[in-house]
């Protein structure tokens, strides 16, 4: 017996006839991505990624690297032995090669180069580096990751005006902007390691983590009646979505961001603030 077809509109029928009304800027494209959001014919994920390869045409660089203090590089004239407990303790895969300082950057060293060195070969680490790439702050991020992707790299050192380097950024930066946080070397594994501390005073902190239990590790007494989490808190602190890189002083500490993309933070390292901490030098 056949079935008569139904006249039920299919999804991509209903998709399309959302589409219909071309969008003449982008402002009416996002308004009909989340009316098709509203209407069940996209999930959230969706959406936000939609949103996020929009974003990636009109950012920088400059808005999402990792700042020039907070790039971990190896000495070329320090030997394996004494730089290899960092290679192992930062957890990267690649790491920038200075001589002299962070200007001059002579090459980038991959971790897994390392195993050479113990499987007992003639190891140099000037011979293991791969080439430098530089790009400016002001480009656009998705050029940046069709640079990326024609050319293999994954990571690049980002200069100013002057050509001074200014921060590194990496394919996962900039993909992390469409997709959102990807697992790296500043994400836990439990719920238990969502507060570490490294021994010398400093503490690296998930943005979920609980108040009461960022209380109960530091000695704090911050108020959890309006925000449940640390991320909440600085939200509420700042005012608005800091970046990676800035800093601020929450009562007696100081809290630098590690990672925060577009959407929301993700890791900031917890010290004690010092006493005599510039207020330029904070986040207003």
């Amino acid at each position: 017996m056949d079935v008569p077809p139904s006249n039920k509109p299919t999804l991509l029928e209903r998709l399309s006839a959302l589409m219909s009304r071309e969008p003449e800027d982008r402002e009416q494209l996002v308004k009909l991505l989340h009316g098709a959001y509203e209407n069940s014919l996209l999930d959230a994920d969706a959406l936000s990624m939609m949103e996020g390869v929009l974003q990636v045409s009109e950012r920088q660089v400059r808005e999402i690297m990792i700042p020039r203090a907070q790039m971990d590089v190896i000495d070329i004239s320090q030997p394996p032995e004494e730089f290899i407990p960092f290679v192992i303790e930062a957890a990267h895969s690649r790491f920038p090669v200075v001589e002299g300082d962070k200007d001059n950057i002579i090459g980038i060293l991959l971790a897994k180069d390392l195993l050479r060195y113990y499987a007992g070969e003639e190891f140099v680490v000037r011979d293991m580096l791969r080439p430098v790439v530089f790009v400016p702050e002001a480009k656009r991020l998705n050029v940046l990751l069709r640079e990326f992707r024609g050319n293999r790299n994954h990571i690049a050192l980002v200069v100013d005006e002057y050509g001074g380097v200014s921060g590194m950024v990496t394919i996962e930066d900039v993909l992390e902007q469409i997709v959102g946080d990807i697992d790296d070397e500043y994400d836990f594994d439990t719920d238990e390691d969502n507060i570490i501390d490294d021994g010398a005073g400093h503490y690296r902190v998930k943005a979920e983590t609980e108040i009461a239990d960022f209380n109960a590790a530091l000695g704090t007494d911050f108020s959890d009646e309006d925000y449940d989490t640390l991320g909440g808190l600085v939200l509420k602190a700042v005012g608005q979505l800091p970046k990676c890189g800035d800093r601020l002083k929450l009562g007696t500490l100081s809290l630098t961001v590690l990672r925060a993309d577009s959407r929301r933070l993700h890791t900031l390292l917890v010290e004690r603030a010092k006493t005599d901490q510039c207020p330029d030098k904070q986040s207003k």
